[in-house]
């Protein structure tokens, strides 16, 4: 019998110990699930962990073979001294699809100029039609599963779609880009540039006020990554100056956005509640389980962190 502790959010425990115990009796896997409370530490197998929960120390989990988040960011424990443990960070297909969803919503309304409909107090009759989609292009910055996915949905739709990464990936039909000079090319192409990039030392203020100068004027800006890809204040300049001609937010340096903070007011600033990408416990759960039942068996882990990279 496993031993498999819940350190997550305390307020989701319910929502995911019912998801678990039928994730794990599917794979096979018997299992005891439990809080920090009901268990000795060098007693747990395996760690289901969110930065949200009670768990900070990993040193007393002797005994545990993994810990598996349930966030897809590992920026808050990658560097946590007393993890020696393996981490796996969360990609399962509920994450990706709300990503997708969310993603593809905005860059349409951006195409569009859905705002310019929904917001017309003064009852303007303007029948200019926006581009078709093949005439527009898209840039993707992050290239991983969720930026993957999305370039390849905006694709299939029919726009021009540039990604970039920061080493050499190869997509169907989405234009590939790659290191600083190619961040560069991707960049003048973008239209409207969508953001999934991890945070990390490399990736913190990527969008500045040089690289926000490289933008076709006028550009629209989605950021469903990390706060930290965003230098606020040259962002908040480039808009008063129309270099960029549109942001939609939906992940900040400090969350919940604080009320007094300049993007909420700003007429070319739509603020999203860091909800483009949710986990969700049935299928999250479904990925624990898998995770389990392969270090059982003696597979690879799915999703392992790369320490030195950060993701």
């Amino acid at each position: 019998m496993l031993t498999i502790l819940y350190a997550g959010a305390p307020k989701m425990w319910p929502a995911y110990q019912p998801a678990l115990t039928t994730a794990l009796a599917e794979a096979g896997l018997p299992a005891r699930l439990v809080l920090p409370d009901e268990v000795a530490a060098d007693a747990v197998d395996y760690i289901v962990y969110a930065p949200t929960g009670p768990v900070q120390d990993f040193t007393p989990f002797t005994r545990a073979r993994a810990v598996l988040s349930l966030w897809a960011g590992v920026e808050r424990v990658v560097g946590n001294p007393t993890l020696s443990q393996p981490l796996c960070r969360m990609v399962d297909d509920g994450l990706e699809r709300g990503m997708i969803e969310w993603v593809t919503g905005h860059v349409l309304r951006a195409h569009l100029g859905m705002d310019r409909h929904i917001v017309n107090p003064d009852r303007i009759w303007d029948q200019t039609a926006p581009p078709l989609a093949r005439e527009r292009g898209v840039t993707v910055l992050g290239l991983g599963a969720l930026g993957a996915a999305c370039a390849t949905t905006l694709a299939g739709l029919g726009f021009q779609v540039t990604g970039w990464s920061r080493t050499p990936k190869s997509l169907p039909r989405i234009h590939c880009e790659s290191g600083p000079d190619g961040l560069l090319r991707a960049l003048r192409q973008a239209e409207i540039l969508v953001t999934i990039l991890p945070n990390t030392p490399e990736t913190t203020n990527l969008l500045n006020a040089e690289t926000l100068a490289l933008l076709p004027r006028g550009a629209t800006i989605l950021n469903p990554g990390r706060g930290t890809l965003i230098d606020d204040d040259a962002l908040l300049a480039a808009l008063d100056s129309g270099q960029v001609g549109q942001a939609t937010l939906d992940v900040f340096r400090i969350e919940p956005l604080p009320a007094d903070h300049p993007y909420w007011a700003h007429p070319r600033v739509t603020v999203t509640p860091h909800i483009a990408a949710e986990t969700r416990p049935a299928s999250a759960a479904r990925v624990i389980a898998e995770n389990i039942r392969r270090d059982r068996a003696g597979e690879p882990l799915l999703h392992l962190v790369d320490r030195t990279r950060g993701y």
